[in-house]
């Protein structure tokens, strides 16, 4: 899976997650316009919640007589290449993606095409177009669109869609369908617009009845305008599907302000969910290596890469090297310890195309000395898991020119020697 589709399919569980408390806890309350920006910010931070990289330590495995000094992360192994079928999916999902925007656009071109064959002026100070009598009011960005014989004789309408322009419902509403084009295959996104909508017309009708409008005749000129339908994903209209609850909240008693604590409760649930969703790396603590001779005895493959990889500073390592777990004072790489070496080798290491594309993964434990004056010496694989790793793991143990801060035995420097895992693994 390619990381662009793993980081729709991650912010998707998220969105999946906090809909759901929504919907279950939320939905209900008059917070009419804290649950608008909860919705809208939630939204957002769902989207941006799988791009924080949380690593979790989990214990080192051992490998036979040596313990293992460190590993390599399995976030620089490059994605496996599949061919046609690992496309399959970034085709499909492209594909709904372009027909969500692609009706969008249609949508806007027939909002155009109303706009021209209306009467563009100005009232209250906003920008409006006059409809035929046939046609429902609604709002899209900043203007009113309107029929001429409902602002005669009902005002009210009027100012349930000024109301919208004033609330900058538009904002909304274009950053929701946004999300709707990236998030086009998870239905709950699409409900979340829907609701979103349902806020917009709760937060309207309840600044329309604050202007002094009597909630009762306003009431039953929902019902007498409760035909039709919204023409466009991103306008606001006075009719809307769920009249029944509109009114039923104009009745509702208005909920405490403490509600709105509830939200802390997904803060847990997302942390876990950003916890699992995020892969565990082994400890890079070390731990004593074996003697070299006491390892298992390179093959003819590792040789061969050895050969061709090795770059040592001296020819052979020191008769007075000691295994890293017996060291008084154990060596220090960049500052760091062993650890640090780690982060070096992950980030330089590279996964072999050759590899990827035969679908190979393993861990290769190599052995080498850091010998008194920081050089490393002696690099060879003692554990070999194919010979294109192989390879790979001397070549990138072998370009570190970073001399080491050398162990200290009685002290003296002295060599040191550590078993060193490199673990490919695809994702």
């Amino acid at each position: 899976m390619t990381p662009f589709l793993l980081y729709i399919v991650r912010s998707g569980l998220y969105l999946a997650v906090f809909y759901a408390f929504y919907l279950l806890v939320m939905r209900r309350t008059t917070l009419f316009r804290f649950n608008r920006f909860a919705l809208l910010l939630g939204t957002a931070a769902c989207a941006l919640l799988p791009l924080l990289r949380v690593r979790t330590a989990a214990a080192g495995a051992a490998a036979g007589p040596l313990a293992l000094a460190g590993v390599a992360d399995a976030a620089t192994a490059a994605p496996q290449a599949g061919g046609a079928w690992s496309a399959l999916p970034a085709a499909v999902y492209a594909a709904g993606a372009l027909l969500v925007a692609a009706l969008t656009l249609a949508g806007a071109a027939k909002i155009r095409r109303l706009a021209r064959r209306g009467q563009r002026t100005r009232r209250d100070g906003f920008r409006t177009v006059l409809l035929p009598a046939d046609v429902p009011s609604f709002t899209l960005g900043k203007t009113v669109f309107i029929a001429e014989k409902d602002l005669a004789e009902n005002p009210a309408i009027f100012t349930h869609e000024t109301m919208h322009v004033k609330s900058r419902h538009y904002l909304d509403l274009f950053l929701m369908r946004a999300f709707q084009i990236v998030w086009w295959w998870n239905p709950l996104v699409w409900i979340a617009r829907t609701e979103l909508g349902l806020l917009h017309e709760y937060e309207a009708d309840e600044g329309v009845i604050k202007q002094g409008i009597d909630a009762t005749q306003y009431q039953l000129l929902l019902v007498r305008k409760a035909v039709g339908e919204q023409r466009f994903s991103l306008a606001s209209g006075f009719q809307h599907a769920q009249l029944k609850k509109r009114i039923t909240m104009m009745f509702k008693t208005a909920t405490s302000g403490w509600m709105r604590l509830a939200y802390l409760a997904l803060v847990p649930v997302l942390a876990l969910l950003v916890y699992a969703c995020n892969p565990a790396r082994e400890n890079h603590e070390p731990a004593p290596a074996g003697e070299p001779a006491a390892a298992a005895p390179a093959t003819k493959a590792d040789t061969t890469a050895h050969s061709t990889y090795r770059i040592t500073v001296t020819d052979e390592p020191s008769a007075e090297a000691l295994p890293y777990g017996v060291v008084e004072q154990k060596p220090s790489f960049n500052g760091g310890d062993a650890n640090e070496f780690s982060r070096w080798i992950n980030q330089h290491l590279n996964y072999p195309e050759a590899a990827k594309t035969a679908g190979i993964e393993g861990r290769v434990i190599v052995m080498f000395t850091v010998e008194a004056d920081g050089s490393m010496s002696d690099i060879r694989v003692i554990r070999s898991a194919d010979p294109i790793l192989d390879a790979e793991a001397l070549r990138v143990m072998n370009s570190c020119t970073v001399k080491w801060e050398p162990g200290i035995q009685n002290g003296k420097p002295v060599g040191v020697t550590f078993a060193f895992p490199i673990t490919f693994q695809l994702r």
